[in-house]
């Protein structure tokens, strides 16, 4: 199909799909679904960019010993006994990680698969928090809160 260019608004009752199709078996792959709950399966940005409005992301609520995710920019992070592990997986370079201790039932030791400058971070009391970044050779604290790196 051809492209094809409007000069007036485009209406459409159900929605806009943006597609790619493979050139050798024609599969069709939908992009982004462009509707009344918009969908945007990867956002690729180069160059400076300006949000107006918050960016908001998901939250992890973890209760006790466990594994900080990977799939939520916060952890929100519950103690309920003392010095309980929490676990690190390696991230994707530039990946951001914030852990926030929310509820004080004790302590928990993070201790990252793989981590540049540090063993482990130790939270002991509410607001404790540590920002980290995820690089090439492993995770680095960009910040801490009240949160002790060993």
């Amino acid at each position: 199909m051809a492209n094809t260019t409007f000069t007036g608004p485009v209406r459409s009752q159900n929605g806009f799909q943006s597609v790619t199709v493979d050139s050798t078996t024609g599969a069709v792959t939908v992009d982004a679904t462009l509707g009344t709950a918009t969908s945007i399966t990867t956002l690729a940005v180069s160059g400076a960019t300006t949000l107006s409005g918050a960016l908001i992301g998901g939250v992890q609520s973890l209760s006790g010993a466990g594994a900080v995710n990977l799939t939520t920019p916060i952890t929100s992070l519950t103690t309920t006994g003392s010095a309980q592990a929490l676990t690190l997986a390696n991230g994707t370079a530039g990946q951001i990680k914030i852990i926030v201790h929310a509820v004080d039932g004790g302590s928990a030791v993070l201790t990252p698969t793989t981590k540049i400058g540090f063993s482990t971070i130790t939270f002991t009391a509410v607001g404790e928090s540590a920002t980290l970044v995820y690089t090439s050779a492993g995770w680095a604290i960009v910040a801490l809160n009240g949160a002790v790196a060993a």
